[in-house]
């Protein structure tokens, strides 16, 4: 098992793919890595060779922000955010949708479980 960015990556999948279980590497930057490196697409992890995983080790280091710089990035913009105290620093601090969803119905995924209010009887028809 080949491992990379410090993620060990599926041996039976396809380069391309297997890139992709790497926090920040997407498909379009797995398939950028894979011609940089010179390696063809239907080449599987198992199939490659000590030296091209070290080439993409090195690849991975020198071009991309990926998995523990990238989260810890990510967690200091959102920290910025919310001491600086504006309007997306104050929504992602109530936990509610940051980009302008509704939230009368839906955003259940950012709000969380529905919670009963006390004192509230249902509407009947």
């Amino acid at each position: 098992m080949a491992r990379i960015a410090g993620v060990n990556i599926p041996t039976q999948k396809r380069v391309e793919i297997a890139l992709t279980y790497i926090h920040g590497i997407g498909r379009t930057k797995a398939s950028e890595i894979a011609a940089k490196v010179g390696i063809p697409r239907e080449r599987r992890v198992s199939q490659l060779t000590d030296d091209e995983v070290v080439r993409i080790r090195e690849a991975i280091d020198r071009d991309y922000m990926v998995e523990g710089d990238l989260r810890r990035d990510v967690a200091m913009n959102i920290k910025r955010l919310m001491d600086l105290g504006c309007y997306r620093g104050l929504r992602h601090r109530k936990g509610l949708p940051v980009r302008g969803q509704r939230t009368s119905t839906n955003a259940r995924t950012r709000k969380g479980k529905a919670r009963p209010i006390a004192g509230r009887k249902k509407a009947t028809k």
